[in-house]
C-alpha cells in the first residue's frame, strides 16, 4: 500500500494513540497482521545498503515477506517452490524422531540473535521453517503415526 503522507497525514491510531509513520525517512515499509493490528510492524533492514536497494533484490524480498508473513515457499510435503539445497535437508530431516527435530530447532533458535551474514541467516531461517513443517506434518497425524517421518 502507498500512503502519502502530505494528503492523508495519518497522526493518531484508533485508539488515541500517537502515530508517525514516516519516521526515520523514504521509504518507510511497514507489515501488516494480526499480531500487529493495525498499527503495523518495522521492517528491520539486514543489510547496510539503502531500504530500496536492499528490498529491490529479489531474494531480500522474498526473504522479508516470509519472515514477515511467517510463511515459506518451500512446501516441505511436495517439495514446490525448495532449492536442492532445501530439498536435500528434508531428506535428511525426514529419518529424524519428532523430539529430534524439536531439538534441532530449539538449536538453530539459539543461533537467532548472533551475527552472521544475511546468507546464512537466511538458510538458518529456511530450516527452521523446514523442521517446523516436519513437526507439524506429524502432529497432524501425515506420518501413520509413527515417531518417525
Amino acid at each position: 500500500m502507498d500512503v502519502n503522507l502530505r494528503e492523508d497525514a495519518i497522526r493518531q491510531g484508533p485508539n488515541g494513540e500517537a502515530w508517525n509513520p514516516g519516521a526515520g525517512g523514504w521509504p518507510t515499509v511497514r507489515y501488516f497482521n494480526q499480531e500487529t493490528g493495525i498499527a503495523g510492524g518495522t521492517y528491520v533492514k539486514k543489510t547496510n545498503d539503502p531500504m530500496c536497494t536492499e528490498l529491490g533484490k529479489q531474494d531480500n524480498m522474498v526473504a522479508y515477506v516470509e519472515e514477515y508473513a511467517n510463511t515459506a515457499l518451500c512446501a516441505v510435503d511436495t517439495g514446490k517452490g525448495c532449492s536442492e539445497k532445501e530439498i536435500g535437508y528434508i531428506a535428511k530431516s525426514k529419518a529424524k524422531t519428532v523430539d529430534e527435530l524439536k531439538e534441532m530447532i530449539e538449536r538453530l533458535e539459539s543461533m537467532d540473535g548472533a551475527s552472521m551474514a544475511p546468507q546464512l541467516f537466511q538458510w538458518l531461517t529456511q530450516r527452521k521453517k523446514i523442521l517446523n513443517q516436519l513437526v507439524a506434518a506429524s502432529a497432524a497425524g501425515e506420518t501413520g503415526g509413527s515417531d518417525e517421518l
